[in-house]
């Protein structure tokens, strides 16, 4: 997988991450996010994850180094 730094939001020495990459997932382009591990239970119940998949929190305004796609309109 290769991947190319697209933002940063620094805070404390925590520092969630954007990355695009060239890797395809389940037939989709995907990012790669760095973030805050979710462990509590209750959250992680509530979205009822499939073991291939993991929660992460970012802070909203690293969204900022998203690149413009779609308008954000939806699937």
């Amino acid at each position: 997988m290769q991947l190319r730094f697209l933002g940063k939001v620094t805070d404390g020495g925590n520092s969630p991450t954007l990355f695009d990459t060239d890797e395809i997932m389940f037939d989709r382009a995907v990012y790669v996010l760095q973030g805050w591990k979710i462990t509590d239970p209750q959250t992680l119940a509530m979205l009822n994850l499939p073991n291939h998949e993991a929660a992460i929190a970012v802070p909203k305004e690293l969204m900022r180094y998203l690149p413009e796609e779609n308008n954000g309109a939806a699937d």
